[in-house]
């Protein structure tokens, strides 16, 4: 499962204000074996936490890379999936990894959606803001064809158990779970509410990683909550109460990541990652990486 809180804004109206701020919680088996974030790929530009299950190595969950490309990905909950579907981990790695811009790399993806369990994905493209002055006749067209001026920030999602187009995200505040975007599942509520009560403040940016992370391990449980539990059919009622809470927590399965990545309107990139260590929910590794987006 997993959680995601963002805000889009491609367009920020302040020196100080984020193009990004998003928060999230990755929820898996504690001995399912990863690999906490770090650079790799060929030119170690690709920062994520890995997969490391056997038959799905190599796949994740959350990455950027250094040029600006983005991908996250929760999956979707049900009673019955196919075990011999395709890893869904790689359709962040390679997402990643490939030439693709955002939306082309969804439309791809929803031509195969059928060949996977239900997911839904968020790809993104973060560009260098100052580097490239639109030129008068680059303006006009993208006014024109309604599509992303060159040189600005898009973001899309898709979700396989949704429409068969992906779509792309206008400026705003949003909350992914384990249903559809925006499926107004009780946790997903209390959690935009929380999210969006912390970014409309004006907060350094430690203070800020500091408040989403309070977020992400907040354990209050949302139940009952017939949405979410029709959804779920086939789960245990003890399961699906775990799972009503943002930070989950049950037997040998929760919260063992939780992210905050902010994209500021100078092109600098902040990763926070906290992460369970030795299957223990009293222990945990907090790493922090800054870059600058490069073309």
């Amino acid at each position: 499962m997993c959680i995601i809180f963002f805000k889009f804004d491609p367009r920020p109206a302040s020196k100080n204000a984020y193009r990004l701020i998003l928060a999230a919680n990755r929820d898996e088996l504690y001995n399912r074996p990863s690999k906490a974030a770090e650079f790799w790929g060929s030119n170690k530009e690709i920062l994520s936490g890995l997969d490391l299950e056997e038959g799905k190595e190599g796949g994740s969950w959350l990455g950027i890379t250094k040029r600006g490309k983005l991908a996250a990905l929760t999956n979707y909950l049900e009673g019955k999936t196919n075990p011999d579907a395709q890893g869904r981990g790689f359709l962040v790695s390679n997402f990643l990894t490939d030439g693709l811009d955002s939306f082309s790399y969804l439309r791809k993806v929803a031509s195969e959606g059928h060949l996977y369990n239900g997911f839904n994905l968020l790809t993104a493209e973060f560009r260098v803001k100052h580097s490239h002055q639109l030129t008068f006749a680059e303006k006009n067209h993208c006014r024109c064809s309604k599509r992303p001026m060159v040189g600005e920030d898009t973001l899309c999602y898709y979700g396989n158990k949704a429409t068969p187009e992906p779509i792309r995200l206008k400026a705003g505040i949003y909350a992914l779970s384990n249903a559809l975007l925006e499926t107004p599942w009780r946790k997903l509520q209390h959690g935009k509410r929380l999210f969006t009560s912390v970014v409309n403040r004006t907060l350094p940016p430690e203070g800020l990683v500091q408040e989403l992370l309070h977020i992400l391990n907040d354990e209050e449980l949302h139940t009952p909550d017939p949405m979410q539990e029709s959804q779920g059919e086939g789960y245990s009622k003890a399961m699906l109460q775990a799972l009503s809470a943002v930070c989950v927590r049950s037997p040998g399965y929760g919260t063992r990541a939780n992210t905050v990545i902010l994209i500021d309107s100078e092109d600098n990139v902040s990763f926070t990652e906290r992460t369970m260590l030795n299957c223990d929910i009293t222990q945990w590794k907090t790493q922090s990486f800054h870059f600058k987006l490069q073309q």
